[in-house]
């Protein structure tokens, strides 16, 4: 699977591009500040029916304008697949495929896959277990479309839990029966959840420990944990068990909704004792493993987008992970870099096919194709 063609109108920078494109390495050269990045969020917008940084659709049409347009011929399975989108102001987003619209955009989800590595990826070892959680659940609905509704549905219920937790507490009012229902409810959404993480944790954590290996060549020892109440007890018991405090805090304690991965270096926290460099190459080796991971589960190469990510990497690293994407298990790649001669030096070691854009001013001009 590759994309052929972008099409993109009023979209963040762009006024209007269309831009032909190579099947294996795609390369955008610019300053920052140019449109670089835009350009592969209106990649993985087509695959994914949202931005990858900015998840409010209104907020990335072109200052000045009312709509935005983005539009990608694919070559898939042997069949060309056209994937057109609109949004515009105050009237919602519209989503086809081969000119049919979708009446749910989660049935999009997964027919182009993607995987994206980027600096914004930082908040995956820096912020919050909801960070981990929405990257879990990112991957997992890109090949499992039950699993999704499954999460916001969960979602749901665990707002009117809470929602009941904090009127009953400012009412002194009882309502067990209320409650009984909502746990049965959220127990019976909470157990494939858990076993479609923990799934995939298993799958993913010996690939990532490999991959980590290679870029790093060998020099440090890291880990990926999954962490859940579930591997307790049953969330009905939980929810049982922990009511009392529950009532107490006003929210539901326990649960799914408080997974996470713990992101281990050497033995300790990557986020407090890993430098900028080897924060970097794990998410890289996290990133790559998703890859193997959706590739192995969906029977395509996914397109994988690396935006600005040499930044920071010791020549050594960056070598061993040229070497990685040059083999035949990647498909489409797109690179975004501020340093042409950096990215003409990988580009020969490579020794792949590929086209090189220049990036400025909302306007992308191709330099050659080989």
């Amino acid at each position: 699977m590759h994309l052929k063609q972008l099409n993109l109108l009023n979209f963040k920078s762009y006024q209007q591009a269309e831009i032909d494109l190579h099947p294996k390495i795609n390369c955008f050269v610019g300053n920052n500040g140019q449109g670089k990045t835009n350009l592969l969020d209106g990649i993985f917008y087509l695959s994914m029916c949202k931005s990858y940084f900015n998840s409010i659709d209104y907020l990335n049409i072109r200052h000045g304008e009312d709509f935005f347009v983005l539009q990608g011929v694919y070559e898939r399975k042997g069949k060309e697949e056209n994937v057109y989108c609109a949004v515009k102001k105050n009237l919602g987003k519209v989503f086809k495929r081969n000119g049919k619209q979708y009446e749910r955009l989660a049935d999009h989800i997964g027919l182009l896959p993607i995987v994206v590595v980027s600096p914004a990826d930082s908040s995956l070892i820096l912020d919050g277990s909801e960070e981990r959680r929405r990257y879990m659940n990112g991957v997992i609905s890109q090949f499992n479309k039950i699993y999704l509704d499954q999460v916001i549905r969960y979602n749901k219920l665990l707002a009117n839990r809470n929602k009941l937790l904090k009127y009953k507490v400012q009412h002194s009012t009882t309502y067990s029966d209320l409650f009984d229902v909502l746990d049965e409810q959220l127990n019976e959404l909470s157990k494939p959840i858990y076993e479609q993480r923990l799934e995939f944790s298993q799958k993913l954590t010996p690939i990532f420990e490999e991959y980590y290996r290679i870029v790093s060549n060998d020099a440090e020892k890291v880990e990926l944990l999954y962490q859940s109440h579930l591997a307790e007890n049953n969330l009905l018991t939980l929810l049982r068990e922990s009511f009392e405090r529950d009532k107490a805090l006003q929210f539901t304690s326990k649960g799914i909704h408080k997974d996470d991965f713990i992101l281990n270096l050497n033995g300790h926290q990557i986020k407090r004792e890993g430098s900028q460099g080897q924060q970097k190459t794990y998410l890289i080796a996290l990133k790559l493993a998703q890859f193997n991971f959706m590739r192995q589960v969906s029977g395509q190469k996914p397109i994988l987008l690396l935006d600005d990510i040499f930044d920071k990497l010791d020549k050594k690293r960056v070598e061993q992970f040229i070497r990685l994407v040059a083999q035949d298990e990647f498909g489409q790649i797109f690179i975004t870099d501020t340093n042409k001669a950096r990215l003409d030096d990988i580009l020969e070691k490579i020794g792949s096919g590929h086209s090189l854009f220049n990036v400025a001013d909302g306007e992308v001009i191709k330099q050659r194709t080989l």
